[in-house]
Formats: C-alpha cells, sequence, structure tokens
C-alpha cells in the first residue's frame, strides 16, 4: 500500500453532499448561500497517509471548532461532526497522497436565508476537497522569515470575527500586498491597535523566556470590561500551548500592542499547515538577534 501512495495513482478527490467525485465533475449550485452571500465556515487540515491508513492531525479539534461556530453563528446546531470527520478520512483516502491538504467546507446551502425564517436546521452544502499539501522549503524555518504590518483592521464588534467563515478576501488582498514587498505573511491589528495576528495564522512572541499570545475568540472572561475577540481560537495555537506547558515554558494570554512584538526576543506563527513559523523580522525591524530563538525551536520540536 505504502508504494501505491507514491506510484502517480493519486488525484484530487472532492466529496460533494455525500458523493465522492473528481476535481472536474464537482459543481457547486449557483443558488448556493456561499456564492450568493457568502455564507459558510471551512476548516484546513493536514493529513498523513500511511500503510497502516490515514491519520488526520487533530481531526475531533477541527470538527469541534467547526460544530461551536455553526451554531454560534446560526450556520446549523445539528452538524454530525462524526460523519463529517469521517467523510473527511475517506477523502483523504482516495486521493493518496501521502501527505495530504484537506479543506472541509459547509456552507448554507442552496437556499433563501432570508426565507429560512431564522431556522438553523437546513440542510447545509458540505464540500471536502483533498490536494497534495504545500511543500515548505526548509529554509523558511531554519533561517526564518519576514512579516509585513497589514493595513486592515479586525473589528472585534464583527460577530463573525474570530471564527473560520469564508470571508476571506481581505486577507488574500493583504497577503499579496505582503508577498510583494517579499514577506511570507502579514501581521493585522485591531481597530483598537492591540494585536490579533496574521492573516491565516495565529501570533506567539517570546520575552524573557516565555510566551505572549493575544486573546483568542472564547478567552475573554478574564479580562475586565474586554471587548469580545476576533483572534481564532486555532488548533496548532492550541497545541503549542500544551507542547509549553510540557516543556515548562510560561504562557501569558493578554491583550498586546505593536511593543510587544517589536521588543519581542522572539516571534513566530502557527496554523495547521506550516506548524510553527519563525518570524525574524517585521518590516525593517529585526527581531531579537535576526535568527529563530532557542525558544521557537523548541515548540517547533514538539509540535511537528
Amino acid at each position: 500500500m505504502q508504494e501505491d501512495l507514491n506510484s502517480g495513482d493519486t488525484c484530487e478527490s472532492v466529496f460533494l453532499d455525500g458523493v465522492m467525485m473528481t476535481r472536474e465533475e464537482a459543481k457547486l449550485s449557483a443558488f448556493d448561500a456561499s456564492v450568493q452571500h457568502g455564507v459558510g465556515l471551512f476548516e484546513t487540515m493536514h493529513a498523513l497517509s500511511t500503510a497502516d491508513g490515514v491519520v488526520v492531525d487533530d481531526l475531533e479539534a477541527h470538527m469541534d471548532r467547526l460544530q461551536e461556530s455553526a451554531a454560534m453563528l446560526g450556520l446549523s446546531d445539528d452538524l454530525k461532526t462524526g460523519a463529517l470527520g469521517e467523510a473527511v478520512e475517506e477523502t483523504v483516502r482516495r486521493a493518496r497522497y501521502k501527505h495530504t491538504r484537506v479543506r472541509l467546507t459547509v456552507t448554507g446551502g442552496d437556499l433563501n436565508m432570508l426565507q429560512s425564517g431564522g431556522g438553523t436546521n437546513h440542510r447545509p452544502t458540505v464540500l471536502i476537497q483533498a490536494q497534495p499539501a504545500t511543500a515548505y522549503p526548509d529554509e523558511m524555518f531554519e533561517s526564518g522569515v519576514m512579516a509585513t504590518i497589514a493595513e486592515a483592521r479586525a473589528n472585534p464588534l464583527d460577530p463573525t470575527a474570530g471564527h473560520k467563515t469564508l470571508n476571506y478576501w481581505w486577507r488574500l488582498r493583504e497577503l499579496q500586498t505582503s508577498a510583494a514587498k517579499g514577506a511570507a505573511e502579514s501581521i493585522v491589528l485591531q481597530v483598537s491597535n492591540h494585536l490579533s495576528g496574521g492573516c491565516v495564522s495565529n501570533l506567539f512572541v517570546v520575552q524573557g523566556g516565555k510566551l505572549i499570545t493575544p486573546i483568542a475568540r472564547g478567552e475573554e472572561s478574564g479580562e475586565a470590561h474586554a471587548l469580545p475577540s476576533p483572534v481564532l481560537p486555532g488548533i496548532t495555537r492550541m497545541r503549542v500551548m500544551e507542547v509549553a506547558k510540557n516543556l515548562g515554558i510560561g504562557v501569558e494570554v493578554r491583550m498586546m500592542t505593536i511593543d510587544d512584538l517589536l521588543d519581542a526576543d522572539e516571534v513566530f506563527l502557527t496554523n495547521s499547515s506550516w506548524k510553527v513559523l519563525p518570524i525574524v523580522k517585521v518590516e525593517a525591524e529585526v527581531i531579537g538577534n535576526g535568527e529563530p530563538g532557542g525558544v521557537t525551536n523548541q515548540i517547533r520540536g514538539g509540535v511537528v
């Protein structure tokens, strides 16, 4: 079986509303709420296929976050996450890549949401795509990368902020601008000028051997007079915090300013694709000594 994974007998497999199909066969209705109104949520995961089967990293955590967001935003209060997880695994299995990037999208479905009476028990569209995982060059992790500061601001009063919705246009525009400057990511501030994170990642800084990260959605209760957080509670972010605890590295979750970023000893960004990415420069400002730091490398070794 292992030999078959790299024999060329692979394909970009798609699961659409219970049917497995090829990329060419997959068609979405012109009346789907994702097309009409941009209504939907998604999760992007990494999977490994071996002779013993398929392992999707943190599958249960991704399903739990999707279910929570679907209920909070009125998309659906009855997602069958067990069945969705099985469909994700089967889509990866059919694709037959050793390392797979798998995306699960759940949209508002083929309906006019204004005529649904505000109910959340309509049938959503479920779309799962499996593709080869992005292969990042080793140099990105060994030497670190540059990040820019985004012009766009995250709004804590936006009820969809802090959820993984389909509204990624502004983030992608910021990434385009960042790439044009030779950077790998763009760091977003909130309208209050507090740090939010990367366009597609969560942010950590290291100060005095301790990790500091912005408050994410669901973590606001400990802060007096705190606004809702527009920060996504990242799955890899959660793993980093667990690894840090096991290594005896302290973690502080709080509101952060640009000074926390620029004065940091080390900075790294996390997501489910690259896991832990060292940032050694922000715009023209060098972080620390301009190299990935020891704490970052420790965390990366525990997460990857």
